[in-house]
C-alpha cells in the first residue's frame, strides 16, 4: 500500500468519525430545544436513526446512488454486500481510499440526512412511524438525489454543482422534514384560537449550545473531508476556513437580527444562526473565496431569523427550526454556488459564478436541481408519510402528547430525580450477594396484640408531646440571591433545621416577558425562594428580626414573612410527638 492511499485513507475514515460524531450533536441540540418530558424520545430517535439509516444505505441506499451511469438511479451491482462488489466500485468517487472507507464516509451524510427530519416532527411523532420513514428515507429516496448529484446521473451532467451536499444532505432533509411538520400538524398548544403562534420553550439552552458546538467541530469533517484525499493540503485549509468564516458571520448577523427585531439578542436565534451559516457555506465551501464565504454566512443568518419566523406564523410547527436551517439556508447554499463560485480558488474550483463573470450558465443548473429535488423529495416524503398515517399512525394520542412521549412511548424519564418513585432497597435474605428489591408498598409499621403487648411497648419511644410547647412554623418568601446570607443568619440564633424550595410566584412584581425564537412568552411568575421553618424554644420574635435585618433593602422584592400556628409535629423514625420531635438528636 503506497503512501498516498495512507494518508488519503486516514484523512477520509477520520472525517468521517467528526461526521459520525455530529449525531450527538443533533441529539442535544433538538432535545435542548424540546420540552423536557420529551427528552428519551428524541435522545432515542437520534440513536435509531443512525441504526436504521446505516441499514438501508448498506442494504440498496450504497447501489442506487453510485451502481451505474444511468442518469436517473443505479441499476448495477445494487447489492454491496455481494462477493463482486468490492471490486466493481473500487474506483468510485476515488482510487486511493478502499471501498468500506468511501462507504462509511458516504453513510454518515446519509445518516445526516435522516437525522434533520427528527427535529422537525419532535413531540408529537410516533416512534415507529418515524423509524419505517427514516428507512425508507435512506433506503431509496436519499440515494436517488445522491446519484442524481454525486453519483453521475442527469444533473451531474448538466454541470450541478454541490461539493458537501447543501442539496443532497441539508435540502433532501429539509423537505422530507417540512412534509412531515405539515402532515403531522403543530403541537397541541402552539397555536391560540385566534391562529397566533406561541412559544413553546425547550428545557435546556445548555444543552442546546452544547450540541451546536459539537455540530461546528463535525463540520470540520463534513465539509474539508469531502475532498476525499489528502494531496492537496491547500485544498482542505481553504475549505476550513470558508467553513468556519461562513458560520462565524451568521452568528453576528442572527443575534444582531434578533436584537433589532425581536428586541433582545435571542440565544435560539443565535444558535440557528451559527447552523445555518454552516449550511449556507456547505455547497460551495471549494468553490468561493473567504471573502465570499463571509458574505454568504452573513446573509443566511439573517434568513434564518425570518425563515423561523414566518413558519411559525405559516402554522408549520418545527420545535428546532430544522426546515428553516437547513431546508430555505440548505437552498440558499444552493444558489449561491451559481453565485460567488469563483475559478481557482482551490483545485476543485474550475467555473465562475454569476458574480465573478461567468454568467447564468452555472446558476440556472443550480434553480433546475433544487426545483427538481425540492418535487421529487417532497412529493414521495409525502407519500411515505401519509401510507404510514393511514396504516401505523404518524401522531401519537392528545393525551400521550401532553403527558410526554418519554412515558407514553418508552416508559422512563430521562431526569427520574424529579420524579416519586418507589425506594430501593437492600433484600434481607442474608446471602450478602448485594441484591437490591424494590419496595412497591407500604412500608409495614411496629404492630403490637392488645393481650400480650401495650402499644408502649412495640414503640420505642414514648408519643407523648410535651405539655404547654407553642410550635409556630415561619415560611420565608424572597429572591434568590438572598438564601445564603439568610442562612448563615439563622445559623447564628440556633435555627438547626429548615426546608428550602424554589417556588414562582407574584405580588406587587408583575413578572416579565421572555422571547423564544422571536414569539414572547408572557408571566407574572418570578423565580423566588421558599424557607419554612418550625420553631418552638426560640422566640417567634427573635426570628423574625432576624430575618427582617438579613433581607431588608428597601426595594421591590424583600419578601414577606407568614406566620402560622402548628398543631403537632411528628417524627416518624421514633414516634416523638410536638417539642421531642422538633430536636435533631440524628
Amino acid at each position: 500500500m503506497d503512501v498516498t492511499m495512507i494518508v488519503d485513507t486516514l484523512w477520509v475514515v477520520f472525517a468521517a468519525i467528526l461526521v459520525f460524531f455530529m449525531n450527538l450533536g443533533f441529539a442535544a441540540v433538538e432535545s435542548g430545544f424540546a420540552r423536557s418530558k420529551n427528552t428519551v424520545n428524541i435522545l432515542s430517535k437520534n440513536f435509531i436513526v443512525f441504526a436504521v439509516s446505516s441499514l438501508g444505505f448498506m442494504l440498496l441506499g450504497w447501489g442506487l446512488m453510485f451502481g451505474g451511469d444511468n442518469p436517473f438511479v443505479g441499476t448495477q451491482q445494487l447489492f454491496i454486500l455481494g462477493k463482486d462488489s468490492i471490486d466493481y466500485y473500487k474506483d468510485t468517487l476515488t482510487s486511493s481510499v478502499p471501498f468500506w472507507g468511501k462507504f462509511f464516509f458516504q453513510l454518515v451524510f446519509c445518516g445526516t440526512a435522516a437525522t434533520i427530519v427528527s427535529g422537525a416532527v419532535a413531540e408529537r411523532v410516533k416512534y415507529i412511524a418515524f423509524i419505517i420513514f427514516s428507512f425508507v428515507l435512506t433506503l431509496v429516496i436519499y440515494p436517488i438525489v445522491g446519484h442524481w448529484i454525486w453519483g453521475g446521473g442527469w444533473l451531474a451532467n448538466l454541470g450541478f454543482l454541490d461539493f458537501a451536499g447543501d442539496t443532497v444532505v441539508h435540502s433532501v432533509g429539509g423537505w422530507a422534514a417540512l412534509s412531515g411538520a405539515m402532515i403531522l400538524g403543530p403541537r397541541i398548544g402552539k397555536y391560540d384560537k385566534n391562529g397566533k403562534p406561541k412559544a413553546i420553550p425547550g428545557h435546556s439552552m445548555s444543552l442546546a449550545v452544547i450540541g451546536l458546538f459539537i455540530l461546528w467541530l463535525g463540520w470540520f469533517g463534513f465539509n474539508p473531508g469531502s475532498t476525499m484525499s489528502f494531496q492537496n493540503p491547500a485544498d482542505v485549509a481553504h475549505i476550513i476556513m470558508t467553513t468556519n468564516t461562513a458560520a462565524i458571520a451568521a452568528v453576528l448577523t442572527a443575534t444582531a437580527t434578533s436584537w433589532i427585531f425581536i428586541g433582545k439578542p435571542d440565544l435560539g436565534m443565535t444558535i440557528n444562526g451559527c447552523l445555518a451559516g454552516l449550511v449556507g457555506i456547505t455547497g460551495s465551501c471549494a468553490y468561493v473565496s473567504v471573502g465570499s464565504s463571509l458574505l454568504i454566512g452573513a446573509i443566511a443568518g439573517v434568513i434564518v431569523v425570518f425563515a423561523v419566523i414566518l413558519f411559525d406564523k405559516a402554522k408549520i410547527d418545527d420545535p428546532v427550526g430544522a426546515t428553516s436551517v437547513h431546508l430555505i439556508c440548505g437552498i440558499f447554499g444552493t444558489l449561491s454556488v451559481g453565485l460567488f463560485a469563483q475559478e481557482g480558488v482551490t483545485s476543485l474550483s474550475t467555473v465562475n459564478g454569476l458574480f465573478f463573470g461567468g454568467g447564468f450558465s452555472l446558476l440556472g443548473a443550480e434553480i433546475v436541481g433544487i426545483i427538481a429535488v425540492g418535487i421529487f423529495v417532497f412529493a414521495s416524503s409525502s407519500l411515505v408519510w401519509y401510507a404510514l398515517k393511514k396504516t401505523v399512525g404518524i401522531r401519537v394520542s392528545a393525551e400521550e402528547e401532553i403527558q410526554g412521549l418519554d412515558i407514553g412511548e418508552h416508559g422512563n424519564h430521562a431526569y427520574p430525580d424529579f420524579a416519586i418513585v418507589a425506594p430501593i432497597l437492600a433484600t434481607e435474605n442474608g446471602n450478602g450477594n448485594g441484591s437490591l428489591s424494590i419496595a412497591a408498598g407500604p412500608v409495614s409499621v411496629p404492630q403490637y396484640d392488645s393481650g400480650k403487648v401495650s402499644p408502649e411497648a412495640a414503640i420505642p419511644v414514648v408519643n407523648k408531646a410535651r405539655q404547654g410547647a407553642k410550635m409556630t412554623k415561619v415560611t420565608i418568601i424572597t429572591n434568590q440571591d438572598k438564601f445564603t446570607k439568610l442562612q448563615t443568619d439563622l445559623d447564628k440564633i440556633g435555627i438547626t433545621g429548615l426546608t428550602v424550595t424554589n417556588v414562582l410566584g407574584y405580588g406587587m412584581q408583575k413578572g416579565y416577558t421572555e422571547y423564544y425564537r422571536g414569539l414572547p412568552v408572557k408571566t407574572r411568575l418570578l423565580p423566588k425562594v421558599q424557607v419554612d421553618i418550625v420553631v418552638c424554644k426560640i422566640p417567634v420574635e427573635t426570628v423574625v428580626e432576624t430575618v427582617k435585618k438579613a433581607l431588608y433593602t428597601g426595594n421591590m422584592g424583600d419578601g414577606k414573612i407568614f406566620i402560622y400556628d402548628v398543631e403537632n409535629v411528628i417524627k416518624i423514625r421514633t414516634g416523638e410527638e410536638g417539642y421531642d420531635a422538633l430536636q435533631d438528636d440524628e
